[in-house]
């Protein structure tokens, strides 16, 4: 997620709602599922403001945090991080301190690499960086949810001390979506601060996602509806995607 700094300053407002415990938890689960052995170094790719990073660690795991932003990296920082080391380090190009047990990326992080290229990059860095057997778990929004939910909507934030304007355009040509942030931010003596910031996030067919993830040398342990354990459907706007190293 390189970039992102005026996002970076407001992430953590505009993402309250984020049942931050249960998702953790939700990894932690199908870890425990999965994972051959104790091992319990884990690297959370594009871990963007630390808020899972800090809550895996929680949970007893050996955590890295890598993250491109160095302003998402600095909120992650400033916040307490027992447990957790953090490396500015692009997902795409991950090098770990030995070869790690478990890699995570949640929350979107995989749908904002820019392309197709870059997503079977991240694959092979993340195979390079665990030792055989090690788990990638990772979580991915569907076609379905780009043409049908983030679609061309406009969303409206307006909190105490930020305001903002989250407005998207789906593109039918390649599902993506392109996102506009409009934020007013309280700066002071009853003064709000105009920012902007624009990013894009891609996706696929889950069977595209799954032949990268062969290719790059994993083995497929599981697809399921995010946060259950479900089969995928039609109407399922995110994936859990549980792959192992061969």
């Amino acid at each position: 997620m390189a970039g992102y700094g005026v996002f970076a300053q407001v992430y953590d407002k505009l993402t309250l709602n984020v049942p931050y415990d249960q998702i953790a938890e939700y990894y932690d689960g199908k870890i425990r599922k999965f994972r051959d052995g104790d091992g319990n170094f884990l690297a959370d790719a594009g871990c963007g403001t630390g808020n899972l990073t800090a809550r895996l660690a929680g949970l007893g795991y050996d955590v890295i945090g890598a993250e491109s932003s160095t302003d998402m990296l600095s909120e992650a920082m400033n916040k307490p991080h027992d447990g957790v080391q953090y490396i500015c380090q692009d997902m795409t190009e991950l090098d770990l301190y030995g070869e790690a047990d478990i890699i995570v990326s949640t929350l979107d992080s995989v749908n904002h690499l820019s392309s197709a290229a870059d997503i079977a990059k991240f694959f092979r860095a993340a195979a390079l960086n665990l030792r055989r057997g090690g788990l990638l778990l990772f979580d991915f929004n569907t076609i379905y949810k780009h043409e049908k939910v983030l679609a061309d909507n406009v969303f409206v934030y307006d909190l105490d001390d930020v305001y903002c304007v989250w407005q998207n355009e789906f593109s039918p040509v390649d599902n993506g979506v392109d996102i506009s942030l409009n934020i007013f931010a309280e700066a002071g003596d009853g003064l709000y601060e105009r920012m902007e910031e624009n990013f894009r996030e891609i996706t696929m067919p889950s069977e595209q996602v799954e032949k990268l993830l062969s290719e790059s040398g994993f083995e497929i342990l599981e697809v399921r509806e995010y946060l259950t354990d479900s089969e995928p459907g039609a109407q399922s706007d995110k994936l859990m995607f549980c792959a192992r190293k061969k």
